[in-house]
């Protein structure tokens, strides 16, 4: 008798660590990283909300840069990132760790990086990155070529089309996404000529009338998928998680869509309203729909 309630005693006791152990695991945050690019924030707040309000854990969200991100998940700091865009535009941050991270996913098709003008610019002036070494037109965009973050994989892009087309004259401006913005905001009332580094999907083709020049050289890279990365092992860690976010995936048009929305009204109010805009997809997401 004694015997048996030892036994019964030592297997309760094993139980509950057991138990305890899976609750503190399910109780510990997932640290999703991004960067300050706005498709990034949208794809990467919805994901956080579904997983809090509807799988139940919590979510810590750390914004950082491009290479500090796949440095994170490569080392484990992060669980994912759900920015990874490839094959070709982070194409050296991704080689560095590819054996010591996990691809989940592809959060949505498509994507692309390019320079833009606005189209009140006509076409036979600039229609390509090679209208851009006639003299006039230079003269006109003043030999600048607004740029975005020194570490993002356009700015990289950027400097070697700026090598391909012999655009010894021009100066890239790097700055960060707000500055880019701020520069195109400011011509576009005044009708002034400019070009800037730009990518698909981004809230400034919903509000902006711009249109992408020829690239001949394909130096900035065509068509690319945008991957969510996890560290090793998180997919037995959180196999709920990991498999919401595997499933995750945005048509490119409701992305943009969404992404304005955010920027006349709040990122969190977009992401409201795209969870009741789209029950179904939202459902195939987190798995409901099985069965």
């Amino acid at each position: 008798m004694f015997k048996t309630l030892v036994t019964m005693s030592l297997a309760a006791v094993l139980f509950g660590s057991a138990t305890t152990a899976t609750m503190a695991q399910d109780a510990k945050p997932v640290k999703i990283g991004w960067a300050a690019w706005s498709d990034a924030e949208f794809v990467t707040k919805l994901a956080a909300k579904l997983i809090k309000d509807e799988l139940g854990q919590e979510v810590e969200l750390v914004q950082t840069d491009v290479a500090p991100l796949y440095q994170g998940v490569s080392r484990g700091d992060l669980d994912a990132m759900m920015m990874a865009w490839l094959p070709q535009t982070h194409a050296d941050y991704f080689a560095k760790v590819k054996d010591k991270i996990e691809t989940l996913g592809t959060v949505y098709d498509g994507a692309k990086l390019g320079w833009v003008v606005p189209k009140y610019i006509p076409e036979d002036a600039i229609g390509s990155i090679e209208d851009l070494k006639k003299a006039d037109v230079q003269e006109k965009l003043k030999g600048r070529i607004e740029g975005i973050d020194p570490g993002a994989g356009l700015t990289r892009l950027s400097e070697k089309a700026i090598k391909d087309y012999g655009l010894d004259d021009y100066k890239l401006q790097i700055s960060s996404e707000a500055g880019m913005l701020t520069t195109v905001d400011r011509a576009m009332r005044s009708e002034g000529w400019f070009v800037a580094t730009s990518w698909s999907p981004h809230w400034m083709f919903g509000k902006y009338e711009l249109r992408y020049i020829d690239d001949p050289k394909k130096s900035l890279g065509e068509a690319e998928h945008v991957d969510v990365l996890a560290r090793k092992g998180f997919k037995e860690d959180n196999p709920k998680v990991a498999d919401f976010l595997s499933r995750m995936k945005l048509p490119l048009p409701d992305l943009e869509s969404a992404m304005f929305n955010a920027q006349e009204t709040s990122y969190d109010k977009a992401v409201e309203k795209y969870i009741t805009d789209h029950p179904d997809q939202v459902k195939v997401w987190l798995g409901k729909d099985e069965g």
